[in-house]
């Protein structure tokens, strides 16, 4: 698991699919920052990992302060998956 930050918004919400440097990540959860006081463009603050780590994430298995953290633009990140529509 990681924190993914997007400078830019590549038009992807929770449980989109995406692919950063060759490896395919699920969003756990996205935080949209730089809206009203920010940067010039905005930044999406993501939670992303492998679909086996969602249940980690949703158990909170983990320490948010201790994720490494990958920094990239809007650009390089390749969306599969824009939002979960989880079809059963």
């Amino acid at each position: 698991m990681k924190r993914l930050i997007i400078h830019g918004d590549p038009g992807i919400r929770k449980d989109a699919v995406i692919e950063v440097d060759g490896e395919e990540y699920t969003c756990f959860s996205v935080t949209r920052n730089g809206d009203w006081h920010g940067p010039e463009e905005v930044q999406l603050w993501c939670t992303v990992g492998d679909a086996d780590e969602r249940e980690d994430f949703a158990r909170r298995n983990f320490i948010p302060m201790h994720l490494d953290v990958v920094d990239v633009d809007a650009g390089a990140v390749t969306v599969v998956k824009a939002k979960g529509d989880l079809a059963v």
